[in-house]
């Protein structure tokens, strides 16, 4: 989970700010569309035209501002590239009483109301991420005028180019490559992209590179050669959201009463199930995908807070790491049966499954939350609230999807019938407060198991209540022992092999040791009772998200972690992806580390729920093909992110930037042939590092820097990757 985007949600519960909306009913003072059609706006700005000025330069006519819903309330758009600008706004002449900035140049963030002088001075500094067309709000309801900026629905048309890299240029014609330290001469070699063979000669041979494949050749002796057996040092790992992946089953998709928001629908459920899954398989498994990611399956907090920096939309828990109930699966998800047939198709086409656990939090306790587990007592003003409290909508002019938190009542002393002051920190009557450290910090706001503690707690009093739940009070466990207990049931009863453990160091160390010992013993169990289900004899396998880790073996490979997830390379990956051989000081320190150490390794990845996706940047499908052939010769485990390999693009976000990478799988797109031909660029590069356990944990060895070319080899298994440059 990304820390300093989740510090900006407006909790439910622990830090709720509640709005200066004298009005929060629902149902009341609505304007009818007729209405809204026949009010005629006016502001002070009539017959005064502003722009956007961009860097001293008036952005345009389609930059002035337009009255916009509200008398003296102004918007307008512009697109913007990746970058800093310098912005102030004005009529044509700058003139004194329509120039609106800072008095002195001062910086501006998104979804900040920012206030302005009408006579400025200044300029406003902003920091743009993501290309994007952006919305610009000039309010001018009061004296002070403000500005608000954010990133807004429009397709930016504008064809960004990446910073550019030196790197050799590649004509399209054969090129030869040294691998006399590889095969000896007579050898006959392939290229696994194309199907071509060449005889080695000289200690070289001469190919042309596929023009689909950006100047790669592949190189592998020309014979038969089985897959071998499959290791978690070669995983190829495909990281989902569920909701966001495919729908299956539309039964499901409105559970406990969850709603589309009938705008943007960044933060709602949009419908992804296991159904959904394992009807994607075969794609998958095509792919060269060997494992599956899946995020928290448990069930989720069953409302939703206010989401984005204006709170302009209901954030509910789609991603799965806001758990009401650790003992059921959700069921927006699918049911059981439904898991277990995932689980046992995957299984049928060799592909494990991780599934995604959260030990460190809980979710928020949403205004549904409190009506579905009959807690009327942490509610306020109940009878200006709907039936259902799922059906609130915000109202009146200051009404945004926060409102909902003025109706929890966050200072009554029966929150005791919640997790209760022995399970969690919470800024709640009775509870411990939050730290600042890793250890006693709440993340983003949520309540914060005392993974720490030592002390014997009996099941919160919601869960003892719950009638739909599965937890039962445990003889003298601590909390950590009931969070065991609630994961392992997963592996004991499906047979899943593995977990992806989240927010790892905000937890006690010794609580993953547990963690993993109690999985090792299920998984075992699990295989004795099932034979004819079980893969192999392989343990129980967890890789950890330890927030900024590279590839360094520390305290979490002694305490139940096979892997931790690495943070680095996506940060240098657009140079890689710009020009291969810029990776080989990478190559070269990951081989060493890995193959060295049959107890490390790392797994890295371009794209993330959290940070960034790669083909949102760019747009450009070059440019993806060439960040697949650095990031699958990667050593150590690759995990690749829901539609890196489909060119997936990025969704509305609202100020919360993650949100933006979290967009429906892009199914609709394959068929088209610059994202076909994507696809099976990606599913040549996976199939190929399963059939060669040398790309992932070999030794790597430097043959030529240009045409740049390098071997790996375990002794059973070699290959040499040739990368003729970038196209002319």
């Amino acid at each position: 989970m990304n820390k300093f985007l989740l510090s900006a949600l407006a909790v439910a519960v622990s830090v709720a700010t509640f709005g200066c909306n004298s009005d929060n009913s629902v149902g009341k003072g609505t304007v009818t569309k007729q209405a809204k059609e026949q009010t005629v706006l006016s502001g002070k700005l009539e017959n005064k035209p502003v722009y956007i000025y961009l860097n001293g330069v008036n952005a345009g006519s389609a930059s002035q501002f337009k009255l916009h819903e509200k008398n003296n309330v102004y918007k307008a758009s512009v697109a913007l590239e990746k970058g800093t600008y310098k912005i102030k706004l004005g009529d044509s002449g700058l003139t004194c009483g329509t120039t609106f900035g800072p008095d002195a140049d001062a910086r501006i963030s998104f979804g900040t109301a920012t206030q302005m002088s009408n006579c400025a001075k200044g300029e406003f500094e902003l920091k743009v991420l993501l290309p994007s067309t952006y919305d610009f709000t000039l309010n001018y309801t009061k004296d002070v005028p403000t500005l608000s900026i954010l990133r807004g629905t429009k397709k930016v048309e504008v064809k960004r180019q990446p910073p550019a890299v030196d790197c050799d240029k590649w004509n399209g014609q054969a090129i030869t490559a040294n691998v006399s330290k590889a095969w000896k001469n007579g050898t006959v070699v392939r290229d696994a992209y194309t199907g071509q063979t060449a005889t080695v000669k000289n200690g070289k041979v001469t190919m042309t590179p596929s023009p689909a494949s950006e100047g790669i050749l592949l190189l592998e002796e020309a014979k038969d050669k089985a897959t071998p057996a499959f290791s978690w040092d070669n995983a190829n790992v495909y990281f989902m959201l569920t909701d966001r992946f495919n729908n299956g089953d539309k039964s499901n998709d409105h559970s406990y009463g969850r709603k589309f928001d009938g705008e943007d629908e960044i933060g709602t459920w949009h419908g992804g199930d296991f159904k959904g899954i394992t009807a994607k398989l075969d794609y998958l498994k095509k792919l060269g995908i060997n494992a599956i990611w899946v995020t928290p399956i448990v069930e989720q907090s069953h409302g939703f807070v206010g989401g984005g920096v204006e709170q302009s939309f209901p954030f509910y828990a789609y991603h799965g790491y806001w758990a009401m109930d650790f003992t059921n699966i959700d069921k927006n998800l699918g049911s059981e049966a439904d898991f277990q047939e995932f689980i046992d198709e995957a299984h049928k086409r060799g592909i494990r499954v991780l599934v995604d656990v959260v030990m460190n939090h809980g979710g928020h306790a949403t205004l549904k939350d409190l009506q579905d587990l009959d807690l009327p007592e942490l509610v306020n003003k109940k009878d200006e609230l709907p039936k259902d409290y799922s059906d609130f909508k915000p109202v009146g002019m200051y009404g945004t999807w926060s409102s909902i938190n003025a109706f929890i009542n966050t200072k009554t002393k029966d929150w005791k019938k919640w997790w209760g002051p022995d399970w969690v920190r919470a800024g709640l009557p009775g509870y411990p407060e939050p730290g600042v450290g890793d250890a006693d910090m709440a993340v983003g706001g949520l309540p914060d198991f005392l993974t720490e503690s030592n002390k014997a707690v009996s099941l919160p009093y919601f869960l003892k209540h719950k009638k739909d739940t599965k937890a039962v009070d445990l003889p003298n466990a601590t909390i950590v022992d009931y969070l065991v207990s609630w994961h392992t049931y997963y592996v004991r009863k499906f047979g899943i092999d593995g977990f992806r453990c989240d927010t790892v160091k905000h937890v006690d160390p010794i609580a993953w040791k547990k963690l993993n010992e109690s999985a090792v013993k299920a998984l075992k169990e699990w295989k004795a009772e099932n034979p004819s289900k079980k893969l192999d004899d392989l343990p129980f396998f967890m890789v950890g998200e330890v927030w900024d880790h590279g590839v360094a073996k520390d305290l979490w490979y002694d305490n139940g972690f096979s892997s931790i997830i690495n943070f680095d390379y996506q940060r240098e990956s657009m140079s890689y992806s710009q020009c291969m051989k810029t990776a080989d000081d990478v190559y070269s320190k990951y081989a060493r580390m890995i193959s060295s150490d049959p107890g490390f390794n790392a797994m890295s990845y371009i794209s993330s729920h959290d940070t960034k996706l790669f083909f949102g940047d760019y747009k450009d499908f070059a440019l993806q093909k060439r960040a697949a052939n650095s990031f699958m010769m990667l050593p150590g485990q690759v995990q690749l992110y829901y539609g890196d390999e489909s060119g997936r693009d990025l969704m509305k976000d609202g100020g919360y930037i993650d949100q933006a990478l979290r967009s429906d799988m892009n199914w609709g797109d394959l068929d088209k042939p610059e994202y076909k031909d994507l696809v099976n660029h990606w599913s040549i590069l996976g199939n190929f590092r399963l059939k060669h356990p040398a790309v992932a944990s070999g030794k790597h060895t430097t043959l030529s820097k240009s045409p740049y070319t390098f071997m790996r080899n375990t002794g059973s298994d070699k290959v040499v990757i040739v990368s003729a440059g970038r196209k002319d």
